[in-house]
């Protein structure tokens, strides 16, 4: 594939509108049709947008020929099966975290785009910005010494919605998929997605869902992870990484992060990487260079990792007696 990536948006909700932002800020990329379940909203997102090509359900956008790749920006649970119905149409997918609710969709997803030999990467946007892969740098050139702890907190507070997608169950609510998401990924990324051990607490509300949660991950060698997620308690948004030498911080917020440290012999090297765009460029443009390549998976991002971040996250549920109505 070369020239600009043609891009689709299944979905109208607010991520979408974040996506819209991103790609403004991708020179060889553009938007060229959006994806709703019915035809006034389809209309009302291009109008917003400009954008020329509007369809009344997500079928017709996975089958129109002037896309080359969709971004799923739908709730929870259609994740999956909105990727996989791109995926069947020939359609690279970037899907939106987390991934999928639970490994046997995630596992779905990857399966059909393996079969169709079809791109497909999760939209975790931070593990593609400049200060994060600055942290990455650190680690490798072994500026840590032996990595062994990381410490993850992303929490938010606000007013609880039984129908908003936040608290719902129907909607595959709490925090661990809302935000911890990004902490599992971000200890993967690091420590890789197969601990020999989860133990994990949480506080579920009113509506079933969890508002709090904390967890700890074993790796072998005794390497441990300590991650934080909130929807109802507002927290540092911070992550920490020590090693034997030394440590790095990921300065607030974290999930959108643009400044890191390394603390090393009594010595700070602080890295400060102002967002270009609203940061969801760098995935878009990873995406961009892969399907130039003709890959069909981001190293930065593989699908085999991605599947175990979800099969992480299962099993904290798990521990949690968390199960949601449409597993």
């Amino acid at each position: 594939m070369s020239g600009r990536i043609r891009w689709g948006i299944l979905g109208t909700g607010k991520i979408a509108r974040k996506f819209v932002e991103g790609l403004a800020a991708v020179p060889d990329a553009e938007l060229v049709a959006v994806g709703s379940r019915a035809r006034p909203t389809a209309e009302a997102f291009g109008d917003a947008f400009g954008v020329p090509r509007r369809h009344a359900s997500y079928r017709e956008l996975a089958e129109d020929g002037d896309v080359d790749a969709v971004y799923i920006a739908t709730p929870n649970p259609f994740h999956a099966p909105n990727s996989i119905l791109c995926l069947e149409a020939g359609k690279a997918v970037l899907c939106e975290k987390p991934f999928a609710v639970n490994a046997r969709q995630a596992e779905d997803a990857i399966r059909t785009a393996r079969h169709r030999r079809v791109f497909l990467m999760e939209a975790m946007w931070t593990r593609f910005l400049p200060a994060i892969a600055r942290v990455r740098g650190w680690i490798s050139d072994g500026d840590l010494g032996e990595v062994r702890m990381v410490e993850v907190n992303y929490g938010y507070r606000t007013e609880v919605d039984p129908l908003g997608r936040v608290f719902n169950p129907a909607q595959a609510g709490g925090s661990l998929l809302d935000v911890g998401v990004y902490g599992a990924s971000f200890v993967s990324m690091i420590f890789g997605p197969h601990p020999d051990e989860v133990r994990s607490a949480a506080h579920l509300g009113k509506t079933g869902v969890d508002e709090q949660a904390a967890s700890v991950l074993s790796y072998p060698s005794g390497r441990l992870a300590l991650l934080f997620s909130a929807v109802r308690t507002q927290t540092h948004d911070e992550a920490r990484i020590y090693g034997t030498d030394g440590r790095i911080v990921v300065h607030p917020p974290f999930h959108a992060a643009t400044r890191a440290t390394l603390e090393r012999n009594g010595h700070h090297e602080t890295a400060d990487y102002p967002l270009e765009g609203n940061g969801f460029n760098y995935q878009i443009e990873e995406v961009g260079r892969r399907l130039r390549e003709g890959q069909t998976e981001s190293p930065v991002m593989p699908l085999d990792e991605t599947l175990g971040i979800v099969r992480i996250m299962d099993r904290i549920r798990q521990q949690w007696g968390l199960k949601y109505p449409m597993e």
